[in-house]
């Protein structure tokens, strides 16, 4: 009797994997935008208000300027100020020297008489005097004597008298401040002489005082002739006229 074979007959299982991509949920991301009508706002704001403060600096300026412009109109109408004015009333020279020495420099020796007048024309104003120190200089600057008189005030309505000597004793000169003054003195007119008078003044008013400010006098077209001998010749005063000018001091500038 046939016996059939045993046997196990396996049947192949084919299994697909299906490998699936790792895939992380990443959301939606909104990117990040400013609001403009909130910025817009901003800067609304920030005109309105840079806007504000200009009108109101210019408008509290321009009332101050006002004010002031309205003090300057009373007190004018009030008091009528008028500037003092300088005169020259006469001017010798007793000494001129050039003298070359071994060592071929030139000294300056000089000696000058000078007599001024300052008036006070205004009826209620005080002047105040610091000391004045006075320059004569030729036309090109050169220095030819140094002085200097001590301070004073000038009420209303007067006149004040200003009697100084000035002089050099062996100042140095260079060579051209020489050729200069030897070219000056060869003049007919005689050498040409500016006279500089620095110094501060204050002024009063009833019981207002103002500050201390700079002051320069300059006394030009003056002619001096050098003496010969020890009588000192005058110079020539008539075409002289004086100027007064502030000299106000801002840091190391003065004008």
């Amino acid at each position: 009797m046939a016996t059939k074979p045993s046997g196990t007959t396996t049947t192949p299982t084919t299994t697909t994997t299906t490998t699936m991509k790792n895939q992380t949920y990443k959301p939606k991301v909104i990117p990040y935008r400013p609001n403009r009508r909130h910025n817009r706002r901003r800067r609304c704001n920030c005109r309105r208000c840079f806007c504000l403060c200009c009108f109101w600096s210019v408008l509290i300026i321009f009332s101050i300027l006002l004010l002031a412009a309205i003090a300057g109109a009373i007190f004018y109408v009030l008091y009528h100020p008028q500037l003092p004015s300088f005169a020259i009333s006469s001017l010798k020279i007793s000494q001129f020297n050039l003298t070359t020495t071994s060592d071929d420099t030139t000294k300056l020796t000089t000696k000058f008489n000078i007599t001024l007048s300052t008036k006070n024309k205004n009826k209620k104003l005080i002047y105040t005097y610091d000391p004045i120190v006075l320059t004569a200089e030729s036309t090109n600057q050169i220095v030819l004597a140094n002085g200097n008189f001590p301070g004073f005030i000038s009420i209303p309505n007067n006149i004040t008298n200003i009697h100084s000597t000035l002089s050099i004793v062996s100042q140095d000169l260079d060579v051209d401040s020489v050729s200069t003054l030897k070219s000056e003195l060869k003049t007919k007119n005689g050498l040409p002489v500016k006279i500089l008078l620095d110094t501060k003044m204050v002024v009063k008013m009833d019981k207002l005082k103002s500050k201390k400010v700079g002051i320069r006098i300059t006394c030009d077209n003056i002619h001096g002739l050098i003496p010969k001998g020890k009588n000192p010749t005058v110079a020539s005063i008539i075409d002289a006229k004086c100027k007064f000018d502030l000299r106000i001091k801002i840091l190391r500038w003065t004008f």
